[in-house]
């Protein structure tokens, strides 16, 4: 079996904010397991998607939540017509054949569910099944990244140190305005000025995180805002749909963003 499937033929769009392309071309040729660290929206997954495409890996994505189970990542039994079948899991197919396995925000995963990329992310690179009775040694090619939220931290909800430590790091976080509306305006399709006018609108709702807000409007909220903008809906109404409605059900929460919108349109 290959991972053809799983490969990206058509080069994803990304604008390099610093070096962290090198850094990750340069992690990936040592096979040092990799951590993105940033909010929501940042551009963590392009980014991956992008390296993908630029080292020409199979990328075998997995968006990880609280009911995520060990047999999830790496497999299980199946019935099938010819009787009890193994079935391997995202992360099994990637250590069989080589790939890069990404484990999205995975502090949604239970601890003990992701303990199993331990044996992955240190100089043995192995995979124990136990219920295969089988010990899987990770291919050449084979490459673990992870990635979470660090303003979602918690005594529930944070890495153990000992999967922490195992990973080398990039912080992601908002690009500067002018990047960010070059960003808006090549994804959405709308014009430079109201690309400018939407990053403006973002960097108000971000001044309101710790105020009311969990989280600003994030560069992918703004990209939906603009595609509605450049299919016809009004930049006001766009921004209510695609901005503040998803943030916030506070009445006066969304009562000052609407207001950081009039003012800034």
């Amino acid at each position: 079996m290959d991972l053809d499937d799983y490969r990206i033929d058509k080069e994803p769009y990304y604008r390099a904010l610093g070096n962290e392309v090198a850094l990750f071309e340069a992690a990936f040729t040592a096979r040092m397991p990799m951590m993105l660290k940033g909010p929501t929206g940042s551009g963590k997954t392009r980014f991956i998607e992008y390296m993908a495409w630029k080292l020409n890996k199979p990328l075998l994505t997995v968006s990880c939540h609280e009911d995520m189970t060990a047999s999830d990542l790496v497999g299980r039994f199946l019935l099938d017509a010819q009787g009890t079948v193994w079935n391997d899991g995202p992360l099994t197919l990637a250590v069989r054949h080589g790939g890069i396995c990404y484990l999205d925000e995975i502090v949604e995963a239970r601890q003990d569910t992701t303990v199993v990329i331990h044996s992955l992310t240190d100089e043995r690179r192995i995979l124990p099944l136990e219920k295969k009775n089988e010990v899987i040694k990770a291919h050449p090619d084979f490459y673990v990244v992870i990635s979470y939220n660090p303003g979602y931290q918690s005594v529930l909800k944070d890495l153990k140190e000992s999967t922490k430590q195992r990973f080398g790091a990039i912080d992601f976080n908002y690009p500067p305005a002018d990047l960010e509306a070059e960003i808006v305006a090549h994804e959405s399709g709308v014009d430079d000025k109201v690309a400018a006018l939407l990053v403006k609108i973002a960097g108000r709702s971000r001044n309101l995180k710790g105020h009311g807000l969990d989280e600003g409007a994030s560069t992918r909220m703004l990209v939906h805002a603009g595609q509605l903008v450049s299919r016809g809906i009004p930049l006001g109404e766009a921004c209510q749909v695609a901005l503040v409605l998803p943030i916030t059900d506070d009445p006066d929460m969304r009562d000052a963003l609407t207001s950081a919108i009039a003012a800034c349109a």
